[in-house]
């Protein structure tokens, strides 16, 4: 969502417009060249607003000059609209506020009873801080650990605590349909994930074909998790469709693999979230223990058992997570759903000592109310913008993003934003593929967000004159087209300046790629897409 305004054309057309004006004014004097240029912006983006793509939709806009706090267009900007993932404006911002860029989540392994020559008389339990980062090679490092402190043999068995946060592993207002998706995971203390976009809870199954008739290879990452995998995916005939599907049984811990892919294909990578997140990650370091010569005589046979640390246990490993500002990164370039999640609860944590939805929305609230940012009612259900239970105002995005520029994390949080036009994932995140080669490459720093009947945009554009704007364009209530290509359209009015409408129409399918806005339903999500 951008809208950017007040663009006083090239100086050419700027004075040539003041002119026109000087001439229509009233005794002869031209209004302010500002006030020309809020004309062209209103005008411009009010004929934006009107292309047939948002015939029924809501659409909530409003843009703002962060400097000097000039609303430079509103459109329904109080009316209350679902963000989707711009909702993870608010749940980072606040996080930053209550715990800064260098808060860090532990992970330990602690010990109960006594140790003698290499023998732990009692248990080894994995404690689970939080961490949404936490990778099998940092389970690896913490087994190693454990075989350095010099313990090899564990009479007891092996324990995991996840009791940091509450029992209640998925977000009020969510879709029971989207749990098998990597974009759903259950939220736990204790927590895995595969690789360093930190898609926790969540497995890659890499479906690799064989020959025609023969079942496709599978691997899975994390490994060793425990995980039961039923059913095949059949190889077909070179040129064959593609009908392999990964899904999760619901309410079970069964993934069951079906369907088939062709010969040509190649590996597909798919990725279906895990039912028990912190029973998944203790089998995955008791595999580790295992390789580092550490033997527990309770585990052959016999899962990892679910506990809460004794009194008096001591610490014999420990894994520290990033720093949150670099977490944020990958949190929203690639609008992480689970981050955002662990965020909140963090946030509840350390505020009431309650790691559950309920604490860490409070302090949110708290946060926007402290910091004059309620100006206007609005619901948040949850940390991602996944609950359909979320509701926010184009104003409070807006009123957010100019009070984010005072505060000291705020050059952190900017460059964390995906970027328009870069084709770098990690720098462009969610915008990579689109507005390139228009103003707006390079310049728009904004959160976006899609889910079905929502696509929104919320965050930076630098005018042409250097004005800070802030801007967010919220459309709500479309069944197709998408409207995302009107969403851009203004964004890159906001960078360029007055244009015809034909022209930024133009500007932006020229440089868009068309990565589409939303996963296709479920029973087709093949892969992973972004927000």
């Amino acid at each position: 969502m951008r809208l950017l305004p007040r663009r006083l054309a090239r100086p050419v057309a700027a004075a040539l417009a003041a002119a026109l004006l000087a001439v229509a004014a009233p005794g002869g004097s031209a209004p302010p060249a500002s006030a020309a240029a809020s004309s062209a912006l209103t005008a411009d983006l009010d004929r934006l607003l009107a292309d047939p793509r948002l015939a029924g939709a809501t659409a909530a806009v409003k843009v703002v000059d962060t400097e000097s706090g000039e609303v430079l267009y509103a459109h329904d900007s109080q009316h209350l609209v679902l963000p989707a993932s711009t909702m993870k404006l608010v749940t980072s911002a606040a996080a930053l506020d209550a715990l800064g860029t260098g808060y860090r989540f532990g992970t330990d392994v602690l010990a109960t009873g006594r140790s003698d020559a290499g023998v732990l008389r009692g248990d080894l339990v994995l404690r689970g801080g939080g961490d949404p980062s936490l990778l099998p090679q940092d389970l690896d490092a913490l087994a190693r650990q454990v075989a350095d402190s010099g313990v090899r043999l564990v009479t007891g068995s092996l324990g995991y605590d996840a009791s940091r946060y509450d029992d209640v592993p998925l977000g009020s207002g969510w879709a029971w349909d989207d749990e098998p998706y990597y974009y759903s995971p259950q939220i736990s203390a204790l927590t895995l994930a595969g690789d360093t976009d930190y898609d926790m809870g969540t497995l890659q199954v890499t479906l690799t074909p064989g020959e025609p008739g023969r079942p496709a290879a599978v691997r899975v990452v994390p490994a060793d998790t425990g995980v039961r995998i039923t059913g095949s995916v059949t190889t077909g005939p070179a040129g064959s469709g593609y009908s392999a599907d990964v899904t999760r049984r619901h309410g079970t811990g069964e993934i069951v693999l079906s369907g088939s892919l062709p010969a040509d294909n190649g590996p597909d990578d798919e990725w279906v979230t895990v039912d028990d997140p912190a029973g998944a990650t203790a089998h995955a370091f008791a595999a580790a223990l295992a390789r580092h010569g550490v033997r527990v005589l309770g585990l052959p046979g016999r899962d990892p058992v679910a506990t809460t640390t004794p009194a008096g246990a001591r610490q014999v490993a420990h894994h520290d997570s990033a720093p949150l500002g670099d977490l944020l990164v990958p949190f929203l370039k690639l609008s992480n759903n689970g981050i955002a999640e662990h965020l909140v609860k963090e946030l509840g944590r350390t505020g009431s000592g309650q790691g559950s939805w309920s604490a860490g929305l409070a302090r949110i609230t708290d946060f926007l109310h402290r910091n004059g940012l309620d100006t206007t009612p609005t619901r948040q259900a949850d940390g991602s913008g996944l609950s359909r239970y979320d509701l926010v105002t184009a104003d409070r995005y807006t009123a957010l993003l100019t009070y984010a520029r005072t505060q000291p994390w705020f050059a952190t949080w900017y460059e964390a934003l995906p970027i328009a036009g870069n084709p770098d994932r990690m720098v462009g995140g969610s915008l990579a593929t689109r507005m390139q080669g228009t103003a707006a490459a390079g310049n728009v720093h904004a959160k976006t967000g899609s889910m079905s009947g929502v696509n929104t945009l919320a965050g930076y554009v630098t005018s042409p004159e250097g004005r800070k704007l802030a801007f967010a364009v919220l459309v709500n209530d479309f069944v197709a087209p998408s409207p995302r290509p009107v969403i851009d359209q203004i964004a890159v009015r906001l960078a360029t300046g007055p244009a015809p409408a034909a022209q930024l129409r133009a500007q932006v399918e020229r440089g868009s790629t068309g990565q589409p806005d939303e996963p296709a339903p479920p029973q087709r999500v093949h892969g992973r897409t972004w927000d």
